[in-house]
């Protein structure tokens, strides 16, 4: 592809996401699969072109804003290539020729605004400090609360494109053995800092080409992610539920702690994803795992599961902030819930699945953010409500703790932004009058 056509490309897939709003990477997927004769690098110079758009969200809007011009995906693209990449204006005019693979001519309105957009680079010092870190104003003042004068560092980590981590499936292979095939594969990698059954991978990689992934042998997972399977602590023989357990990644993980032994349910309200993640569950080889969509009232098989299980992970839905990097297009998402409304139901996950977890049994709380509304704030809400829970975190992690808690960021840490709470069940949840209502 010409860099004509890469631009062009990248005006329809941004496009397509104002049109019809979705992630951003879902709909270049589907753009991609629907050119299979695009090549490796073109397919990197497109993602790299329209994720680099998205991480530039707010710097791009605010200059398109000052110099008069409509925020589409077109003039997007155009800001992009002036400010960014310092491109001449008669080179961008050469570029858009309206071509067979290139977009429509600059018009004499956009040449106007185009002359008012100014010089680069795109950062100026008129441009408000939530602007220049790409921080939207509903989590401004919670990533202040969070971090006070770091909180440039942390959300400057949050605009860097995040690494490929693989978790090893110590059910197939070792890490040591994994990590000696990567390498003789001609890839580069290396352990994680903290994850035991981590590699990070060096560089751009094309994941089918990885060995061991095809078998189940190693998977794509976030090390803040494995963390976060490994902080359920889950033993061979127990009964464990995976609360929100989505595609199943952690499940994986879990059920690689367990070694196939005992008992392990992953829950969601969404039984399509849920039923993503058999094929997944079977090339890894885990057999111990069974999937029960969640009803959203009068689940008659939940409430019969009340004080049953060992250990509950509740990987609640949350704003995401802690995987910006890697979702940059996320923070300015329409349609996404309000915090409020995520707080709300964070609340009543936990309330449920707090039901589960018999005497002595543990309950982890965990958040891809870093807001103190869903993290600290909901745990306190969640213990000065339901007395016969603790906080309980482990004498000893791989990762160091803040205080009680398991608080990841990339700044700090490599990972996305990941927290978890321990809640030790120190006497049996008691029954709850609005139990029917509620499950």
């Amino acid at each position: 592809m010409t860099p004509a056509a890469i631009a062009a490309a990248a005006i329809e897939v941004l496009g397509e996401q104002e049109a019809r709003p979705g992630p951003l990477d879902l709909i270049l997927g589907r753009y991609q699969r629907a050119r299979r004769y695009i090549g490796s690098k073109d397919r990197a110079a497109l993602s790299e072109r329209i994720f680099g758009i998205a991480r530039r969200h707010a710097r791009l809007g605010w200059r398109l804003r000052a110099a008069g011009a409509e925020e589409t995906a077109r003039s997007r693209v155009i800001a992009d290539l002036m400010l960014t990449d310092a491109l001449p204006l008669e080179e961008l005019a050469a570029m858009f020729d309206g071509g067979k693979y290139a977009p429509a001519p600059v018009t004499a309105r956009e040449f106007g605004w185009i002359s008012a957009l100014g010089a680069p680079p795109l950062e100026t010092e008129a441009m408000p400090q939530a602007v220049m870190l790409e921080c939207p104003e509903w989590a401004w003042d919670g990533l202040q609360a969070a971090f006070g004068a770091a909180v440039v560092a942390e959300l400057q980590a949050l605009l860097t494109p995040a690494p490929l981590d693989l978790r090893v499936n110590l059910l197939k292979t070792t890490r040591p053995a994994a990590l000696g095939a990567l390498m003789n594969g001609g890839f580069k990698a290396r352990r994680t800092p903290y994850a035991p059954d981590g590699l990070r991978m060096d560089g751009r990689v094309a994941l089918g080409r990885l060995p061991g992934l095809l078998d189940g042998a190693i998977d794509p997972q976030d090390e803040g992610s494995q963390l976060v399977a490994l902080a359920l602590g889950a033993q061979p023989g127990e009964t464990v539920a995976d609360f929100c357990a989505g595609a199943g990644g952690k499940t994986l993980a879990i059920a690689a702690q367990m070694g196939n032994k005992g008992q392990l349910v992953a829950m969601d309200t969404d039984g399509r994803r849920l039923e993503r993640s058999a094929p997944r569950l079977a090339k890894a080889g885990v057999d111990n795992v069974r999937r029960h969509v969640l009803q959203a009232t009068g689940d008659s098989w939940l409430k019969r599961q009340r004080g049953r299980f060992d250990r509950v992970l509740v990987d609640a839905p949350c704003s995401g902030v802690g995987a910006w990097r890697r979702n940059p297009d996320a923070r300015w998402s329409r349609g996404q819930p309000s915090l409020a409304d995520l707080t709300q139901l964070q609340a009543e996950i936990l309330a449920k699945a707090a039901r589960l977890v018999r005497p002595g049994g543990l309950l982890v709380y965990a958040t891809c953010s870093l807001l103190p509304e869903e993290n600290e704030a909901q745990i306190d809400r969640f213990l000065a409500r339901t007395p016969g829970f603790a906080l309980a975190p482990p004498e000893a992690f791989p990762a160091p703790l803040t205080g009680p808690y398991l608080k990841l960021t990339p700044a700090q840490h490599g990972t996305d932004g990941f927290f978890v709470a321990w809640l030790r069940a120190v006497e049996a949840p008691a029954a709850a009058a609005s139990d029917e209502a509620e499950v």
